[in-house]
């Protein structure tokens, strides 16, 4: 299991002014709510592409970015090893797409990002009960 920094999981949840459902959470759930955050802001910029809505556009894969740099910071690079390496590599790469999607308007990108959100977001859920 890859080592993450609870207090920066909280510190980025409750900067998406979700605080409610934070009060009684784990880091494990800090973790899994981010990586859900992140995918419904895509989610919600992908429509905007489609409709040609390009502020919204803009502003949701800008927070879907800010989660990404926070599900980044969370990782421990001093105790995960090659892991969490690798593991800070992709979401280096996800934040890339994301801003390719954002300045070309790239669902393709976004799609992406999404894809690999969800792997590691269905990896992270496996491992719930650990």
């Amino acid at each position: 299991m890859t080592h993450y920094n609870s207090r920066e999981a909280l510190k980025q949840y409750r900067q998406l002014g979700l605080e409610s459902e934070i009060d009684s959470a784990s880091p494990h759930k800090l973790i899994q709510l981010l990586f859900a955050a992140a995918l419904n802001r895509i989610a919600v910029a992908q429509g905007a592409i489609e409709r040609g809505d390009i502020p919204l556009k803009g502003a949701q894969i800008g927070k879907a970015m800010g989660i990404v740099s926070g599900l980044r910071s969370c990782v421990d690079l001093d105790v995960g090893g090659d892991l969490a390496q690798n593991l800070d590599g992709l979401y280096e790469y996800i934040g890339l797409r994301l801003l390719r999607a954002s300045s070309a308007n790239d669902l393709e990108a976004l799609t992406e990002a999404a894809n690999l959100l969800k792997t590691l977001k269905s990896g992270w859920d496996g491992i719930a009960g650990q």
